[in-house]
C-alpha cells in the first residue's frame, strides 16, 4: 500500500508539499555542493530582480501573490546579507525600490547556470511520462479553479 497514492485527493495538498520540499532540498544540495551561498527560498526575489532590475516590495508581493509582510521579511534578510539594497525609485521618487548590490549581482551570475540546469532537469523529468507532460497545465487549472471558489467553500458545501 502506498499511503499517499491510495488516498488520492484526500492528501493532495500533502503530496504537493512533499514534492515541493523534495525539489527545494535537492536544489539547495546543488547550491551547497557547488559552494554557492544561495538558498532556494530566495529564488523569487532574485528572479524578479534579475528581470526588472528595480522593484518595490509591493510589486514583488503582488507578483508572487503573498503578503507584503512576508516579502518585507525576506528582503530585509537579503539586505542584511548584503545582496540587495533599498533605493529611491526611479519610477516615483516618493517610493523606495529594491535593487541588487554588487554582491547580489555577483551571486546572480553564479546561480544563473543552476537555474538553466534546473529547467533542463525538470523538462527531462516530465518528458519521462506522457502524464507528467500535462502537469503544468493541470496545476494551472487547479489554481484557476481555486480563484473561482476556494477550497474552504468547496468543502463547506459538503458538510
Amino acid at each position: 500500500m502506498n499511503f499517499y497514492q491510495d488516498l488520492g485527493f484526500l492528501v493532495f495538498g500533502s503530496r504537493l508539499k512533499r514534492l515541493g520540499d523534495t525539489f527545494i532540498n535537492d536544489i539547495n544540495k546543488v547550491y551547497k555542493d557547488h559552494k554557492i551561498g544561495f538558498d532556494a527560498s530566495w529564488f523569487p526575489v532574485f528572479y524578479i530582480l534579475s528581470q526588472k532590475k528595480e522593484v518595490s516590495i509591493k510589486e514583488i508581493a503582488d507578483d508572487l501573490k503573498v503578503s507584503h509582510s512576508a516579502i518585507s521579511q525576506l528582503t530585509s534578510s537579503l539586505q542584511q546579507k548584503g545582496f540587495i539594497k533599498s533605493v529611491v525609485s526611479k519610477k516615483d521618487a516618493r517610493n523606495k525600490a529594491i535593487t541588487f548590490t554588487a554582491k547580489g549581482e555577483k551571486l546572480l551570475q553564479k546561480i544563473r547556470p543552476v537555474w538553466i540546469a534546473l529547467e533542463k532537469a525538470m523538462n527531462e523529468l516530465v518528458e519521462e511520462s506522457a502524464s507528467s507532460k500535462k502537469i503544468l497545465k493541470a496545476l494551472t487549472a487547479v489554481e484557476t479553479g481555486l480563484h473561482t471558489k476556494d477550497l474552504f467553500e468547496r468543502i463547506d458545501v459538503h458538510l
